[in-house]
């Protein structure tokens, strides 16, 4: 069976690009901290991996904070500052901020105090595209970046988080940019790496894949990939409402992601879809990746409106770069087999 894989907002598979960085860097042999050659080769790996991605992120002038991952850098700018999102937010966010911001049906959020706020950019299940308010704390860009036009420098945001494998990237290395001059208290303390923000020897190798994944993610935007994308998921919704009168489209009068479709098939639970539809040959999830292998409840569809049992019929398609028309086809044509099985076991 040859599988097709449709989870790319879970994470992407590795770009060439990325993976030639990465292997190159694992010839630089030195610690980044360290004052010999060596040291000063895998220091310079990393400014030029610096460089290149806030050339990738319109933040020229601005502060990139290497991490771990996404959720450190939310962790690291959102810890103790009494921030508040809405409940659409990635758990990172929400995990650190008063839950208070209002949520329509169509997935916007309400921001009255935007120095205080924290809001995403793009939501990772449903795909849809937040204005960002003037001056906002915080945004979460990690599903925007790589797939819509994104500049920090002009996003109105004092602070943004990114992650490598969003875009193709090697996963285990994100980055928290900040307007220069912003203070930041590192959670991470030990030799005062990353301007003292982070401590902790650089993933030397990560940071250069993450660079050339952002590189050539931009070149995929400048030469149209997120219309192609885009067209890709209008016949993914097309034909699935050919299959079910029933099915509703979440966000779809919305500003969405050109690559983000989620739906919902009421009495016909998500986790029940994600199942079958893996053993007919299709990766898709019943929302974010982020919940230890477990299938729950989506918390964004339910801040939107949606009740807990429209919630728990949700499914999330997200479409790349790589993605073919014939796949998107075979997936719409197995959804729809498996959704006639559904009805004839429900009646």
């Amino acid at each position: 069976m040859t599988r097709v894989y449709l989870d790319w907002n879970a994470t992407t598979p590795l770009r060439a690009e990325a993976k030639d960085a990465m292997v190159d860097a694992m010839d630089v042999v030195g610690n980044p901290s360290s004052v010999h050659a060596e040291g000063r080769a895998a220091k310079g790996l990393i400014e030029r991996a610096r460089k290149d991605l806030a050339v990738a992120l319109g933040a020229e002038g601005a502060d990139i904070i290497f991490t771990s991952s996404a959720t450190e850098a939310a962790a690291l700018a959102l810890a103790g500052k009494g921030i508040s999102c809405a409940g659409i937010e990635h758990d990172a966010v929400r995990s650190w901020c008063d839950e208070s911001l209002p949520v329509g049906k169509n997935g916007a959020v309400g921001v009255t105090d935007p120095a205080k706020s924290a809001l995403q950019l793009a939501n990772s299940e449903t795909g849809v595209i937040q204005s960002l308010p003037d001056g906002v704390f915080l945004t979460d860009a990690t599903q925007a970046f790589g797939k819509i036009p994104f500049a920090f420098n002009w996003c109105g945001a004092q602070m943004a988080i990114v992650s490598a494998h969003k875009l193709g990237g090697p996963k285990g290395i994100g980055a928290l940019v900040v307007k220069r001059g912003t203070e930041i208290e590192a959670r991470i303390k030990g030799g005062g790496q990353e301007m003292g923000r982070r401590s902790g020897t650089e993933n030397v190798v990560g940071i250069a894949g993450f660079a050339a994944a952002a590189r050539a993610a931009q070149a995929d935007l400048e030469a149209g990939a997120g219309a192609r994308v885009e067209k890709l998921r209008k016949i993914l919704e097309n034909t699935i409402a050919e299959s079910s009168n029933k099915t509703i489209f979440v966000g779809k009068d919305a500003n969405r992601l050109p690559n983000t479709s989620c739906f919902v098939t009421p009495g016909w639970k998500g986790e029940t879809q994600v199942m079958v539809m893996d053993l007919a040959g299709f990766a898709v999830s019943a929302g974010s990746a982020c919940s230890s292998g477990k299938v729950k409840t989506s918390a964004a569809l339910v801040a939107m409106g949606f009740d807990r049992d429209q919630a728990g019929c949700a499914l999330r398609v997200s479409l790349g770069a790589a993605t073919s028309e014939n796949e998107v086809r075979a997936f719409a044509k197995a959804w729809a087999s498996e959704y006639e099985k559904f009805q004839a076991r429900a009646y």
